[in-house]
């Protein structure tokens, strides 16, 4: 029971400070922007004309409120990454889950309250693929400031959100690939902060420069905002000490190279202390599909890190030795090597667990539809459990659920795939008997402060990847990873129940699998699917239906008098 007494204690902590909490206030008007990258003209989707958005600083305790304007032509959402929304769901965001999206020329306020929360955390559009673009950072202090850190005060912070680009409309290429049912035009380049880098054609203007006095000690909040790549990221000459993950504080980590799938962010510490000079930092991405490889974007950002005390100089920065794309093994080893930092009255493992489940997900298809005139032999598709999660049209998950709304989902979603297999062996990844999945809005429905198991097993049917999972609305603990074929008897002997890292993604590893473990202490509805976007609209994805708890202060409120109508 200590996580739901933990919770109390934030509660009462939150209620004991109010006094001292501040409201944190944002007007985002989300509109259409031209720009000019690699010699084209572009119109991107952007907040208040930014790329990325407005970064929110707010400390642990705080009101936010962010009023949003829809001045574009599509419907926008906006989901606030990692924030836990505890009694808040409705401001969560995730569209046709727990909103209708706003309308053009609509607007809509979202407000919640930071409970128990510290560290990188952000916001992106949750319809479509237009976080491409409409994205930002969102960093929480401690109350105290950062003088509370469990790591020696750093001399400055800086966000450094890794995004991914596109020449091209990103609605039109997402809404191509769902006509024809097939893969979407990989990304022209990654960017840094909005900027491409030096190393793109017409785009020496566009580089991301970070200036550092030798010796200082330097936080970098690092944020994946790419749209469909997992990217490994590191600074020439100097190395990393991550501190902490999905703003949950871990173990101090000394490395040279991170790795962050989407929606995943890292604290690192890096001292000045190379010689002054400049010195490039790094992002390209980590496949991690087996050869032969679909095309994929091996273009490779940059930024520059310049000693304010180096002389001038028109040569080119040093270049870090970059991990090879498929580089597996180091992936592995950085999402494994972390570890939680444990402190008195912070969160620890329930060691009591009342759902177990095991869901299988990956790619398979469905049949074409008449509007799929280039689809032949079925189109693609994702499920978890062979269920293919399809959005609802009429209203939206958490407003059903809420008004008691019949025929927008069933609570039957499987706890066990329906047929067990070698799940990860390649010679059965063309198997038509495995590939067909089918389509449904199925939810898994959880009594309040019940604690959930889940092993996510990855499977090999069209092909395997190491899939990002993001869970709405809680954190979780990672208790074990691997490759391969679960085995219970193996797998429990390397749990790790003192100082898991905690999370609110997890990158599971290709052909392998995930324990995670939580508790369903946030009644309402919420979202878990991959957080590569082009298995979103594939049907990868599936929703928790979490009951009222026994009073008052455990029951969801009803949404605000200005939430969105279908």
């Amino acid at each position: 029971m200590a996580q739901p007494l933990f919770f109390l204690v934030l509660v009462l902590a939150f209620v004991g400070s109010v006094t001292d909490a501040a409201v944190v206030e944002h007007t985002f008007r989300v509109g259409n922007v031209r720009v000019r990258r690699q010699c084209k003209n572009r119109v991107i989707t952007a907040v208040n004309g930014q790329l990325p958005g407005p970064t929110i600083y707010a400390h642990e305790g705080d009101t936010v409120i962010v009023h949003v304007i829809n001045e574009s032509p599509y419907d926008m959402s906006i989901h606030w990454h990692g924030i836990l929304q505890l009694l808040t769901a409705w401001a969560d965001g995730p569209n046709m889950i727990t909103q209708c999206p706003i309308r053009p020329g609509k607007s809509y306020t979202y407000k919640f309250n930071i409970i128990g929360q510290e560290g990188t955390l952000w916001w992106h559009a949750h319809v479509s693929s237009l976080r491409a673009t409409v994205h930002g950072a969102l960093i929480i202090l401690p109350r105290e400031g950062p003088k509370a850190y469990p790591f020696p005060q750093p001399y400055k912070e800086v966000p450094i959100l890794l995004g991914e680009w596109w020449n091209a409309n990103v609605v039109q290429v997402e809404n191509k690939a769902l006509a024809t049912g097939l893969q979407p035009n990989k990304s022209d380049a990654f960017t840094i902060n909005g900027r491409l880098g030096d190393l793109y054609r017409c785009s020496d203007k566009h580089t991301y420069k970070l200036d550092v006095e030798y010796g200082k000690t330097y936080l970098l909040r690092i944020i994946n905002a790419a749209v469909n790549n997992q990217l490994f990221f590191k600074m020439a000459g100097h190395s990393f000490t991550v501190v902490a993950v999905d703003a949950g504080y871990t173990v101090p980590y000394p490395t040279d190279v991170l790795v962050l799938a989407p929606g995943q962010t890292v604290d690192a510490l890096v001292v000045a202390n190379a010689p002054p000079s400049r010195y490039y930092m790094a992002a390209r991405a980590y496949i991690s599909s087996p050869p032969p490889l679909q095309p994929f974007d091996d273009t490779t950002t940059t930024g520059i890190v310049r000693y304010k005390s180096a002389m001038p100089s028109s040569a080119r920065p040093a270049m870090p030795l970059m991990p090879d794309y498929t580089d597996t093994p180091t992936a592995h080893q950085f999402y494994t090597s972390l570890t939680g930092l444990l402190k008195p009255g912070w969160p620890t493992v329930p060691l009591h667990v009342d759902e177990h489940m095991f869901v299988t997900f990956g790619l398979g298809t469905v049949p074409c539809r008449r509007d799929q005139p280039r689809c032949t032999q079925g189109a693609l598709a994702a499920s978890m459990n062979n269920v293919s999660f399809e959005f609802p049209t009429q209203t939206s998950l958490l407003e059903a659920h809420f008004k008691g709304v019949k025929g927008i989902y069933t609570r039957d979603f499987p706890d066990r795939p329906p047929l067990v297999f070698d799940f990860t062996n390649k010679n059965l990844s063309t198997n038509r008997a495995l590939m067909f999945t089918s389509k449904g809005t199925k939810l898994k429905k959880v009594k309040y402060n019940a604690t959930v198991e889940i092993v996510l097993q990855n499977t090999a049917i069209i092909g395997t990847e190491n899939h990002p999972l993001h869970l709405h609305g809680f954190n979780f603990f990672v208790l074990a990873q691997g490759f391969g074929n679960f085995d219970w008897e193996t797998a429990v002997q390397s749990y790790n129940l003192v100082h898991p890292q905690m999370r609110n993604t997890i990158a599971v590893p290709t052909g392998g699998w995930a324990v995670i473990r939580f508790v369903a202490n946030n009644p309402g509805i919420w979202f878990m699917h991959c957080h590569l976007d082009v298995h979103l609209p594939w049907g990868l994805g599936m929703a928790f239906e979490v009951e009222n708890g026994p009073t008052p202060d455990s029951t969801l409120p009803p949404p605000p008098p200005d939430f969105p109508q279908c």
